[in-house]
């Protein structure tokens, strides 16, 4: 049986998708991994978890009808071409534009994983309605004959089925897209006050509240450490690094750049958080929870599945800057329950977000497992 899985950065194949990956081949399928724009070293840390890899021409922000024209068209020659039974596709244009291909080269099969609903489903102006509606007619057209949605919360699932976009007997649940428990041991924690947040740079990552939360805590208490640790992204929501580093220069924010492994970083750290507007589910939240660090991040659609309020960390507002300050400084006039708190994230950790128990449930899905297997 051929598989195909589909994002659109070939990094994502082999940092987020790799023990899925390895699942498949666990079951002896013959697999491909499709992304854009891979160099060597990339193609090659693909090909050794045992898949194919294959160049398309997908571009993850950007509406623009000409290349996603490209897209389609050459998805649709891929899948002609390779012939799978079944593929899985996950972020926007890997399902808009490979389930619409799908559809006209009848693919026997073809699943989707909603990482999170992104830019184009939160509120805004005229063009936020415009974009959001074009969005929601895609996605309808892509899924019209998918097998089966995978989510990753439940509010996203909510949202496709109340919008019509997919039928409530085609959707699934899962806990993420888990966290490998073996990369990432637990660690001591530090005793300074060491905030920590990694992402990229997007306002709906909820960093300019973060950087602003971090001015105030300094007023009470300049010796905490508000670090910041993610690349430049081209969407239309990026912050531009001048504005970080106006936040260095101030003396907020202390920004540490990209980095291909977070390890170190949250190793350093006392408490992780995330302030996002919206996630499916926040992959380092998993991350610190594996490595027992205490957490604060919204009460917002996937991040609140990661943490129970004043037993692992605390859930604060959306764009709640004076609700991120006071839990932060909770956080350092109450060092006595970061150990406590931090077992709590570490044991949830291994409870519900165990990355094999995940992809487990994801080949059940799709049919490629035996009840044994999971």
């Amino acid at each position: 049986m051929k598989v195909m899985i589909i994002g659109a950065l070939p990094s994502s194949l082999y940092n987020f998708r790799g023990k899925l990956i390895e699942s498949f081949n666990a079951n002896q399928l013959k697999l491909f991994a499709l992304a854009s724009g891979a160099i060597k070293k990339e193609v090659e840390k693909i090909n050794r978890l045992g898949a194919e890899y294959i160049d398309a021409p997908i571009s993850r922000n950007g509406l623009n009808p000409i290349e996603d024209i490209k897209t389609f068209s050459s998805l649709r020659n891929i899948f002609i071409g390779k012939q799978p039974d079944i593929i899985l596709a996950y972020t926007i244009k890997p399902i808009i534009w490979g389930g619409l291909a799908a559809r006209f080269t009848n693919v026997k099969s073809f699943y989707a994983m909603v990482t999170g609903l992104g830019y184009a489903f939160q509120k805004g102006g005229f063009a936020k309605y415009v974009l959001n509606a074009l969005v929601k007619f895609l996605y309808r057209s892509a899924l019209k004959k998918s097998k089966g949605v995978i989510f990753q919360n439940r509010d996203n699932m909510q949202v496709f089925i109340d919008e019509g976009i997919v039928p409530k007997e085609k959707c699934f649940l899962v806990n993420g897209s888990g966290v490998d428990l073996s990369h990432y041991n637990l660690s001591s924690l530090p005793s300074n006050p060491h905030f920590l947040l990694i992402a990229r740079l997007l306002g709906d990552k909820g960093i300019r509240e973060y950087a602003q939360a971090a001015e105030l805590v300094k007023q009470k208490y300049p010796d905490a450490v508000f670090e910041l640790v993610g690349p430049e992204d081209p969407s239309p929501d990026g912050i531009k690094l001048d504005e970080v580093h106006r936040w260095t220069e101030s003396g907020a924010i202390k920004y540490s750049g990209s980095t291909n492994d977070v390890r170190p970083f949250i190793e350093n750290c006392a408490i992780y958080v995330l302030p996002s507007y919206h996630e499916g589910m926040p992959r380092t939240v998993l991350e610190a929870m594996a490595m027992g660090r205490p957490i604060l991040t919204t009460d917002v659609p996937g991040c609140r599945e990661t943490v129970v309020n004043g037993e692992n960390g605390w859930l604060v507002e959306k764009a709640n800057v004076d609700q991120l300050a006071e839990r932060m400084i909770w956080f350092i006039e109450n060092r006595n329950k970061w150990q406590e708190m931090g077992k709590t994230s570490h044991d949830m950790a291994y409870e519900k977000f165990d990355v094999h128990k995940v992809n487990a449930e994801i080949l059940k899905i799709m049919g490629l497992s035996n009840e044994k297997d999971i």
